[in-house]
């Protein structure tokens, strides 16, 4: 097999200040997975802090053949995350496993 596989794993540490229920972070949250999913066509999922009412983890997966384009995928994260207004972005950290 000659073909490159390439996959990226971006971990999102958030936090959610207006959220004073898990309802309401888990509807911010929820918001925000579906953005991700909907313009990248990635694996988007809740993992860490789940008991937390203002604190979340979001693992993002996503594969290609193409290195450089998961690079420009994982600039449109940072962009929608931006545009997030309400979710504070503490840290992401990338892996390419």
């Amino acid at each position: 097999m000659g073909e490159r596989v390439h996959t990226l794993v971006l971990a999102i540490e958030c936090r959610i200040h207006h959220a004073r229920s898990l309802k309401q972070k888990r509807a911010a949250i929820r918001s925000l997975i579906g953005r991700l999913r909907a313009r990248l066509n990635a694996s988007v999922a809740e993992v860490g802090y789940l008991e937390e009412w203002q604190h979340a983890l979001i693992g993002v997966g996503m594969v290609s053949n193409n290195r450089r384009y998961l690079q420009q995928q994982s600039d449109l994260v940072s962009q929608i995350l931006l545009e997030a207004g309400d979710i504070e972005v503490i840290q992401v950290e990338s892996h390419w496993p």
